[in-house]
């Protein structure tokens, strides 16, 4: 199995102070050495994170491909086409929100995802969707002509949490996962099953599966199991991990998990 790491969060810690350091820069050479994939950033409307000088110098430097996650706003579908990533990640974006919330919804934007899908073809740079595990959303990524589905894992990952800590559910999207622990864990057991079932689809309609979201060293295992998800795309938990093993370390680690 793949990993791709996600090292937008190394640009979060950044911004927080307006300076220099860290530099996501540095963290692509460690990614190749610790033995990932891909590098993945997400280049955000509102610039949050990742700037397009880091897009720009993270491309042309990497030694591994680079899957760019991006809204499907004009704007930034111009600025992405011109970097030339090796893969663009069409994701839902909102200001307000704090990390990205649920799947593209393909049906809706059927066909301004259409004409970027013939101009991402155009440009030689491989095309995947960002969706809930949705069989409707999986039979018109086909349509679309994407290489590509990664499957968001958030539901799974937000009901692993609340069987496995004493935290509240804060996430509004999913209030109703405010259940006794026996209901959680049928609710555990069904995510689990539809995001297996949505990937053997994918996987037998001829689309590449990737996953993603909230994942994390306790949670991956299951996720990894499932055969026909061929990449995992990970971000905040390595970047969490690194403050107290190094980035190296914490990458090596979630690719023995993943292993395992």
């Amino acid at each position: 199995m793949l990993l791709g790491v996600n090292i937008d969060h190394i640009a979060v810690l950044r911004e927080a102070r307006k300076i220099n350091d860290p530099d996501p820069l540095d963290a692509i050479s460690l990614v190749k050495r610790a033995g990932a994939d891909q590098i993945t950033i997400h280049l955000r409307e509102d610039r949050r994170h990742i700037q397009d000088i880091d897009a720009l110098r993270i491309i042309e430097n990497a030694q591994l491909p680079v899957n760019m996650e991006c809204a499907i706003d004009p704007d930034i579908i111009d600025t992405v086409i011109d970097m030339n990533p090796h893969r663009i990640t069409l994701v839902p974006e909102k200001r307000e929100e704090v990390t990205t919330e649920g799947g593209l919804d393909l049906i809706k934007n059927f066909q301004v995802i259409k004409d970027i899908s013939a101009r991402l073809k155009e440009a030689n740079i491989e095309l995947s969707v960002f969706i809930d595990p949705d069989m409707f959303q999986i039979k018109m990524a086909k349509s679309l002509d994407a290489q590509w589905i990664e499957l968001h894992t958030g539901l799974y990952a937000n009901i692993y949490a609340m069987l496995n800590s004493n935290l509240k559910n804060t996430n509004h999207s999913i209030k109703e996962l405010d259940l006794p622990r026996n209901a959680l864990h049928v609710k555990l057991q069904e995510a689990t099953k539809q995001l297996q079932s949505s990937a053997t689809l994918a996987n037998d309609i001829g689309l590449k599966v990737a996953a993603g979201h909230g994942l994390n060293y306790q949670n991956v295992k299951v996720i990894a199991e499932i055969p026909e998800i061929i990449e995992l795309n990970i971000g905040q938990s390595i970047i969490a991990r690194s403050i107290f093993t190094g980035f190296e370390s914490a990458v090596k680690e979630m690719i023995n998990e993943i292993s395992n």
